[in-house]
């Protein structure tokens, strides 16, 4: 599954990422703190939450709203 992180600029194109190298960022560090891109579907987000908690981590998933129109939005991601 190949997810797309948080854009840096507004007007820049989001990296992308999967879940290998999260699970090697995770290796080296118990707790993670990810910030994906609006462009992800929620479906893609929900297959990520159940992934990690198949493995007996626990997920926190919430969307940050950074602006004031519709698209300025990005979600959050605590994986412990």
């Amino acid at each position: 599954m190949e997810l797309k992180l948080a854009r840096t600029e507004p007007s820049g194109k989001p990296k992308k990422t999967d879940i290998d190298k999260i699970d090697e960022q995770l290796s080296k560090h118990d707790t993670t703190i990810l910030y994906f891109d609006r462009e992800n579907s929620h479906k893609d987000l929900l297959e990520l939450q159940d992934h990690y908690e198949a493995k007996g981590r626990s997920f926190y998933m919430r969307e940050v709203r950074y602006g004031l129109a519709d698209t300025e939005y990005m979600y959050e991601v605590h994986i412990l």
